[in-house]
């Protein structure tokens, strides 16, 4: 019994070690039971209606105005407002998809702060940064190599990165195409 009972605790506590959230972050949730995330708080300089409209520009520019410059990817916009936003991502060889959810809070009245969470879909443990720079690639500015479409938010004041155990934040990782 008490190896039973010690193998079940060492499960669970690499179950929740492997993916993290925190209490007020809202993640898109993932069937796979070990996966990759990351999770970002931060902001930008603009208000949360003008980066809303950036990052709906984006996805709608891809291939003509814009293109994923972290190995090509596509996004699809799957809910969308001023305030919240999701997405997901498919792999520029369309073999895999993560989701992702932004939740876009007005700050001062030239800024949006956001926290956005990145979930792997299939079981993976080292994601090579990807549920980072999927994010990333939506928020960065001219300033961090990116080109933004209608507006340039600027360079993101990124106040906390969390990726899961395995996962990388590595923003040089995100401008591979």
């Amino acid at each position: 019994m008490k190896g039973y009972v010690s193998a079940v605790a060492a499960a669970a506590f690499a179950a929740a070690a492997l993916a993290p959230t925190s209490a007020a972050m809202q993640c898109p949730g993932s069937s796979a039971f070990v996966h990759a995330s990351c999770e970002v708080t931060g902001s930008v300089a603009a208000n949360c209606t003008s980066f809303a409209d950036e990052i709906k520009a984006r996805v709608d520019g891809q291939y003509g105005t814009w293109h994923d410059p972290h190995n090509n990817g596509t996004y699809t916009i799957d809910k969308f407002s001023d305030s919240s936003i999701a997405l997901h991502r498919t792999t520029g060889n369309g073999k895999y998809t993560d989701k992702m959810v932004f939740t876009l809070t007005p700050g001062s009245s030239s800024e949006c702060k956001f926290e956005a969470c990145s979930e792997s879909q299939v079981t993976s443990v080292s994601d090579f940064s990807t549920n980072y720079c999927n994010m990333r690639m939506l928020y960065c500015g001219k300033a961090d190599g990116c080109k933004p479409v209608v507006v340039d938010v600027g360079s993101a004041k990124e106040d906390k990165i969390k990726p899961s155990i395995g996962a990388g934040k590595d923003p040089s990782a995100c401008l591979k195409v």
